[in-house]
């Protein structure tokens, strides 16, 4: 029996007794090996890697992770009775009951290197990913399904619709690449919209930006008025020096928020803290 095999075996073994998925934990599992094994394999999984997956749910994935041979692998589940069977159908598995919501992504960096996976609920992906991309620098690697319409947020170019204030916040930590799509059909139950895997890779300590909490707010305010000139939106802030500062950076008193990179962003955000309201 292959490694796939024998990771098919044990899902279909821990699934059979279990109660139904949670909706009020946006619990969708998946259910087809082939895309677990294809979204385990984005991982490059060494024999020595740490490897840490978010909500292993009924453990897709874990067969898989397993079998690619890391020298650790750590859970991170909120529902207790998972939690409790994921180690019976995959021994080496080792779960930690926790709200990955609630974690200080920073910590892991006492880990440099350690992979990151998760099929993630529909609900929590995107503050989730926000945390994670801002709180750690020194991850390996990241891999991650997520609603489709928020893989195309998450891997958009400026300027597109669905370039936000997500797509810039973590463009800015992160390096992310659209892996592939995966249909409703392969989870149960079966979700009414496409899903999609990404994978994140940090960008160096030297390309991320130095003051994280403004920039957040800064997005967070542009971009609750992304259809108004940067201008306008800052225009206590929007004096004759500021444009001409705005300009060197390729910025333009018309532009709307959608158009700047996460560059420009920073670089604004700097300009901004240097100035009082006129």
């Amino acid at each position: 029996m292959t490694s796939r095999q024998r990771a098919h075996a044990s899902e279909g073994r821990a699934g059979e007794a279990y109660a139904p998925a949670k909706r009020s934990l946006g619990q969708n599992f998946l259910v087809d090996p082939n895309i677990a094994a294809k979204i385990v394999s984005r991982l490059g999984i060494t024999a020595t890697d740490t490897v840490i997956e978010i909500g292993p749910g009924r453990g897709a994935l874990s067969g898989h992770i397993l079998a690619a041979g890391p020298r650790a692998y750590l859970a991170l589940e909120k529902d207790r009775e998972l939690a409790a069977r994921l180690p019976l159908a995959h021994p080496g598995a080792h779960p930690a009951l926790v709200d990955a919501l609630r974690l200080d992504w920073s910590r892991l960096d006492r880990l440099p290197g350690v992979k990151l996976i998760g099929n993630l609920p529909y609900n929590i992906a995107s503050p989730l990913l926000w945390d994670i991309c801002a709180g750690s620098a020194l991850f390996g690697r990241g891999v991650f399904m997520v609603q489709h319409e928020v893989a195309l947020r998450l891997c958009a170019a400026p300027g597109g619709r669905q370039y936000g204030a997500l797509t810039a916040w973590t463009s800015a930590f992160a390096r992310l690449e659209y892996c592939f799509k995966v249909p409703p059909t392969v989870f149960r139950p079966q979700p009414r919209v496409d899903s999609a895997v990404v994978a994140i890779t940090p960008l160096p300590a030297k390309e991320r930006p130095d003051d994280p909490a403004s920039l957040s707010a800064l997005l967070k305010k542009l971009f609750s008025l992304r259809r108004k000139q940067l201008a306008g939106i800052l225009k206590p802030f929007w004096t004759d020096a500021l444009a001409r500062s705005c300009a060197d950076l390729g910025i333009e008193a018309r532009d709307r928020p959608e158009v700047l990179s996460p560059k420009q962003f920073c670089a604004l955000g700097k300009l901004l803290k240097t100035r009082q309201p006129s």
